[in-house]
């Protein structure tokens, strides 16, 4: 599938979930920030791209929050080099560089862009 196709159909997906508007489903809308997804929708909207594309998909590899409780990954509510390196490697869809200026752990959920659920879905689609 294009990126266009999986677009729409993800775009379709977060409406749904989300009850917003196509309008408000842009590539560059934060789940969190801009569509006001909850912790309990990731589990919804999971469940609804498996459905969409027949995959399976396990929940952390698409919102891996675990990364963010491990005193391994996570100082002072900042995440580590370490940590970093590791969201790097789990998260190959989405983009790092600006949550990488500041590491607050409280500012990751701005990394999970409609954008970046496209492209996890095309990766996972290409397996």
């Amino acid at each position: 599938m294009t990126y266009d196709e999986v677009y729409e159909k993800v775009q379709s997906v977060l409406e749904d979930a989300l009850g917003v508007d196509e309008d408000e489903v842009s590539k560059e809308a934060t789940l969190v920030g801009d569509l006001g997804a909850e912790s309990i929708d990731f589990l919804d909207i999971v469940f609804r791209l498996e459905k969409e594309f027949d995959l399976k998909i396990d929940q952390s590899e698409l919102f891996p929050e675990n990364v963010l409780t491990d005193p391994t990954y996570v100082v002072d509510g900042k995440v580590t080099d370490e940590g970093m390196a590791t969201l790097r490697e789990r998260l190959p869809h989405a983009n790092l560089d600006e949550f990488d200026g500041n590491r607050d752990v409280e500012e990751f959920s701005n990394v999970f862009t409609v954008d970046a659920v496209v492209k996890f879905v095309q990766n996972k689609l290409g397996e």
